[in-house]
């Protein structure tokens, strides 16, 4: 592999990389505007049951979310090997886009879920709604 192809090949890891960060941060939208939605709505009804469905779409951001950034740690990953790795190494299999390689070496999608980046903003989440299920169970 050409040292031009090297650098096309980096360029096509690091489109994934930023388009897995987009959704991320789409995805995070995406949550506070629900779950913020949905326990507006459980106040202006005075129901709870609005704020125990708010969490499903909470728990299901979450555990997306933790996807996609572990999708995006593992194509950085991918990235850093190619640009270490000698030229026989990438020949075998030329713009292969599969993590096999270093899988390995990244942690899986459930130590994924407790990083601070993606439990900072789902755990306040969860946190806020449980914390709404609970003024409404001792105001009622």
């Amino acid at each position: 592999m050409s040292a031009v192809d090297r650098v096309k090949y980096l360029e096509m890891i690091q489109a994934v990389v930023s388009r897995m960060a987009g959704n991320s941060f789409v995805l995070r939208g995406w949550a506070v505007t629900l779950v913020a939605g949905l326990l507006a709505v459980s106040a202006k009804e005075t129901q709870v049951r609005f704020a125990v469905i708010a969490l499903l779409p909470a728990l299901a951001f979450w555990s997306l979310d933790a996807f996609y950034l572990r999708h995006e740690r593992l194509f950085r990953a991918l990235y850093d090997h190619v640009r270490k790795a000698p030229e026989h190494e990438l020949e075998r299999d030329p713009y292969s886009l599969s993590t096999r390689t270093v899988r390995k070496n990244e942690s899986g999608w459930f130590a994924t879920l407790w990083r601070p980046a993606v439990v900072g903003i789902h755990g306040a989440l969860v946190i806020a709604v449980a914390a709404v299920i609970v003024a409404f169970r001792c105001w009622q």
